[in-house]
């Protein structure tokens, strides 16, 4: 009794599978129809929507870009060697200014270098010493042989070197640059796909805000690689004692005596001969004026009688 059971349990059990199984494949091919229905529609909203969701999200996506740029820098791919910027000073003491500014020029130019500025202080007086400043740029790689050169010319007084590294920030600009310019190309695809004009603009905006980091970015990263790859040298000289003018002899100075005062007897001698000439030149007014002067003396002068004693006659004799 228990085994026919058991026999007929069996495929009712696979009856029911099998129903079930028919039931659900029915309801799943009812339900595919208006599921495809509904997401129809939406394709074509969704398609001209792409160009402004991806430009909407474009900001999100450099910032990404960025931090993972920021990320890359940060943990750094090991170098060759440090990119360091350079500054070098050396205080000189030399018998020659004027020659040593000569010599401080050809040895630049022998190091393929440039003088980047000259300042030549001529003292007024001949106690005060002379100095010079001058700013060289030499490349990186003849920096230590520049200033073995410069060393020669004098007696150094200070001398110092000072050292940048820069390698984190060149490759923090690459990183940078590198993540611009795909952001670049991302952004010209996208305006070459079909779209509204508001879209086309937006996009055309973004794209020239990312130049412009473009163009920033590169200009700060040449800057910085020339800073690396030359390095500047100031050079402060100074004469070792200043110039006193030599003494004339004892002769030299008599000489010197006798033509000053040779040259002041000329200058009096001519100075009379020319108040003569004026004299001479206005002489008629000179004799006019004594003319008048005596007459005029002569009218004021009183008219006295003579005494009484002279007028009487003398006694004649009897």
């Amino acid at each position: 009794m228990n085994r026919q059971t058991r026999i007929s349990f069996k495929p009712a059990l696979l009856l029911s599978t099998l129903m079930g199984g028919m039931l659900i494949t029915s309801c799943a091919s009812s339900l595919a129809p208006s599921a495809s229905m509904d997401s129809a529609p939406g394709a074509a909203p969704m398609e001209a929507a792409a160009p402004l969701a991806e430009s909407a999200d474009l900001a999100a996506k450099q910032s990404v870009a960025n931090q993972a740029g920021a990320t890359e820098a940060a943990a750094g791919v090991p170098q060759a060697a440090p990119k360091l910027v350079k500054t070098a000073q050396v205080t000189l003491t030399v018998d020659s200014v004027k020659q040593s500014i000569a010599k401080v020029t050809a040895i630049a130019r022998q190091q393929q270098g440039d003088i980047l500025g000259l300042q030549d202080q001529i003292p007024p007086d001949q106690g005060i010493r002379h100095t010079a400043s001058l700013q060289l740029r030499v490349p990186s790689a003849k920096l230590d042989a520049t200033l073995n050169a410069l060393t020669a010319l004098g007696t150094v007084q200070q001398q110092a070197i000072t050292a940048e590294d820069v390698s984190t920030q060149l490759v923090d600009f690459q990183a940078r640059l590198r993540n611009l310019r795909n952001t670049e190309a991302m952004l010209l695809k996208i305006m070459n796909r079909s779209g509204g004009i508001s879209d086309v603009l937006k996009v055309s905006q973004e794209l020239s805000n990312v130049r412009s980091q473009i163009e920033q970015i590169d200009a700060q990263f040449t800057d910085l690689s020339n800073r690396v790859a030359y390095s500047v040298v100031n050079v402060n000289l100074e004469e070792s004692i200043a110039s006193i003018p030599p003494q004339p002899p004892l002769a030299g100075e008599l000489q010197e005596s006798w033509e000053q005062a040779s040259h002041a007897v000329g200058q009096f001698t001519v100075g009379l001969m020319k108040l003569g000439i004026w004299l001479v030149a206005y002489s008629p007014y000179w004799l006019f004026l004594a003319i008048a002067a005596t007459v005029f003396l002569q009218r004021r002068r009183p008219h006295t009688p003579p005494p009484a004693a002279d007028l009487a006659e003398p006694p004649t004799a009897g």
